[in-house]
């Protein structure tokens, strides 16, 4: 008998006829011998819902309360599952992230995961039932509701995975699994049987929507192999599993556009050291995620720093960095908000060369124009104005072939 997680995204649950199509799919589960444990998202569009009425209210809405309020979405869809499965004579119960003994820092509406108790978990699993948690949500030592941030029921999933020992974790979500490119924006873009953890996290980081990073995260740090794959068919899916010697050949694996970002540009910086540090320490204590950084040759003692941010953390990081040059003269901030990430990742480039004159070719021919640049060792992403995101996204794919198997 194994034990299996199985995560269903919010297009998975978007209405009733989708929950009795999962509670189906988890009975199946279930009668070929498997403990089953579900976690699930709130319904599609809920949530989305529940922010809009909250900034209708107030246009800064308090973390905390928000915590509180967004967890109702994934409460309503743990109870409507169990009754559909009680519907089909499935033993099961519901359980909020605070009752599966998920327990996080402090911080609201962006928590991290300090340890999972699990509760009485295994001891339900025993007994023959399903458990189905709510994603996305856990409690701090307080006592306190906290959430995990956008996507946070995929690391809800790969952190139960790993506190119950699971032998499988699935997320289903409303694609077949992980593809060269959106499929959306290419239409040949090809469906990948297998992925490394640092490929997946490179892409998922680079706007790839379909998992969270910090689940993919979770999963590398703990060795939780795991499959994507669609709640509305019984094709096989995406592995996300550690490396191996035969994918280095393959140089480039996918590209990924993240069309949520703003760019930060900071004017009339002093030239001195420690300069530099007082911005990114205000960032930091913000708790603001920074991507691409670029700092230009000082002229008159003075420099320009430029660094791309999530558009969601736009008034965080102009209020961190605008409290710092108050005490700076002639210094000041801009947001610029209409700019894209474009990246290109594989475990292969580590090995090959060239792959940034290819890049950059292929956006040349297209009259792209690069603002910024950045790398890893798996990784290039540049920086682009917002309205060619799509276009460059294709002819890079077109540059690298990865319309071809």
């Amino acid at each position: 008998m194994a034990v299996v997680v199985q995560k269903y995204g919010g297009t998975s649950v978007g209405d009733i006829n989708r929950i009795k199509n999962v509670a189906n799919r988890v009975k199946a589960t279930r009668n070929a011998g498997n403990d089953v444990l579900v976690v699930v998202s709130a319904r599609s569009g809920v949530t989305n819902r529940l922010v809009s009425e909250a900034k209708t209210l107030h246009e800064n809405p308090d973390e905390r309360e928000m915590d509180m309020l967004l967890t109702v979405g994934e409460q309503e869809t743990i109870a409507l599952t169990a009754i559909a499965l009680h519907a089909l004579d499935v033993p099961a119960v519901s359980r909020t992230g605070g009752q599966a003994g998920i327990i996080t820092d402090h911080e609201h509406t962006r928590a991290r995961i300090l340890k999972i108790d699990g509760h009485d978990l295994r001891d339900q699993l025993a007994k023959g039932k399903v458990v189905i948690v709510a994603g996305f949500q856990g409690v701090n030592k307080e006592g306190q509701t906290t959430t995990l941030g956008r996507g946070g029921s995929d690391l809800s999933a790969i952190a139960l995975a790993v506190a119950i020992k699971a032998d499988l974790c699935q997320i289903f979500t409303d694609v077949e699994g992980v593809y060269t490119a959106d499929p959306r924006v290419v239409p040949n873009a090809r469906k990948m049987d297998v992925i490394t953890y640092d490929e997946m996290l490179e892409l998922a980081s680079s706007g790839s929507k379909v998992m969270q990073p910090r689940a993919v995260e979770f999963a590398y740090k703990y060795g939780i192999n795991f499959e994507i794959r669609s709640s509305f068919n019984n094709n096989t899916g995406t592995m996300v599993k550690g490396e191996m010697e035969s994918m280095e050949d393959v140089v480039v694996r996918g590209v990924a556009v993240d069309k949520n970002q703003a760019k930060i540009i900071v004017s009339g910086l002093p030239d001195v050291p420690g300069s530099t540090a007082k911005v990114f320490n205000a960032l930091a204590d913000a708790n603001v995620n920074v991507d691409m950084i670029v700092q230009n040759i000082a002229r008159a003692g003075k420099a320009n720093l430029t660094f791309t941010v999530s558009l969601d953390d736009t008034s965080r990081a102009k209020k961190a960095v605008s409290g710092i040059l108050d005490s700076i003269s002639r210094s000041s901030v801009k947001i610029i908000g209409n700019i894209a990430k474009l990246s290109v990742v594989g475990v292969g480039m580590r090995s090959h060369s060239g792959i940034a004159a290819t890049l950059f070719s292929a956006l040349a021919k297209s009259n792209i124009n690069i603002q910024l640049i950045s790398t890893s060792e798996i990784k290039i992403s540049v920086a682009i104005d917002l309205d060619k995101a799509d276009e460059a996204c294709r002819v890079v794919h077109q540059a690298f072939d990865l319309d071809k198997s």
